[in-house]
């Protein structure tokens, strides 16, 4: 899918991008402010579920990006949303540092939700959960990620745990974030622009770039983060373009 030739808004991963770990990556807080310059409406998009939205966005405003509150989209919150919408009872299974985001499990669930709970996992809590699905309930997944880019080295994401839930328990996961059509469209509605007039910017083959072009976005695959060799090859996942870095991703849009 080709860029399109005049772009309204960018919508930008966040790890692996613009930063790994506590750490900007080099020359992505400069380049997000020329990206903001340049007029384009702008989205934060993260999978990432193992911290509150306010700790993610003073994080980043501490690394030196200047950006709102508002404009970061998480798959948390959209689990979160999505639960509130339908009525449903959850039982959460996150990462303690969101337990108070998401709130409360409810003692007679109808929905297993499962994040990112990293060292949290455990066997009792995974039994629990497949106890419930074995019972016919749900699973919502908040991504399914296969790994992130750590500070030292690439570490073992939740699809793992997705994907044992759902072959233990026969059943097929729901996810809420990135590669969920949803999770795109959700972006696109609150800036008021079509899917062909956008770009989304990741590090992530197949739940980035695979994700947005589900959706009709073309995408720009970056050589950082999570980016392995071989990714800008794949068979069936073509990226619109390949660069180094989100800087390089900047100078192609605006020039």
């Amino acid at each position: 899918m080709p860029l399109p030739s005049h772009p309204k808004a960018v919508l930008i991963d966040l790890a692996g991008v613009l930063h790994t770990g506590d750490a900007a990556l080099p020359g992505a807080v400069a380049a997000l402010a020329r990206l903001r310059g340049s007029g384009l409406a702008l989205r934060f998009l993260t999978n990432t579920t193992r911290t509150p939205g306010s700790v993610l966005f003073t994080k980043l405003c501490r690394m030196g990006f200047t950006l709102a509150a508002g404009e970061i989209q998480t798959a948390a919150l959209a689990a979160r949303t999505l639960v509130r919408e339908r009525g449903l009872r959850p039982h959460w299974m996150v990462h303690p540092n969101i337990a108070e985001e998401m709130g409360a499990s409810h003692p007679e669930p109808d929905v297993v939700v499962l994040g990112d709970m990293g060292e949290h996992f455990s066997y009792a809590g995974l039994n629990h959960a497949f106890r419930l699905l074995m019972q016919g309930v749900p699973l919502l997944a908040m991504a399914r990620n296969r790994y992130f880019m750590e500070a030292d080295a690439l570490a073992l994401d939740m699809g793992a745990f997705v994907a044992g839930l759902e072959y233990s328990a026969g059943v097929r996961a729901e996810v809420v974030g990135k590669p969920a059509p949803a999770f795109f469209a959700a972006a696109l509605a609150e800036l008021g622009v079509a899917a062909e007039a956008a770009v989304l910017i990741g590090d992530d083959l197949a739940d980035d770039i695979g994700g947005a072009q589900d959706s009709g976005i073309a995408g720009i695959l970056v050589r950082s983060g999570k980016f392995r060799p071989g990714d800008d090859a794949h068979p069936e996942i073509r990226p619109a373009l390949t660069v180094d870095d989100f800087a390089a991703a900047v100078e192609v849009l605006i020039g």
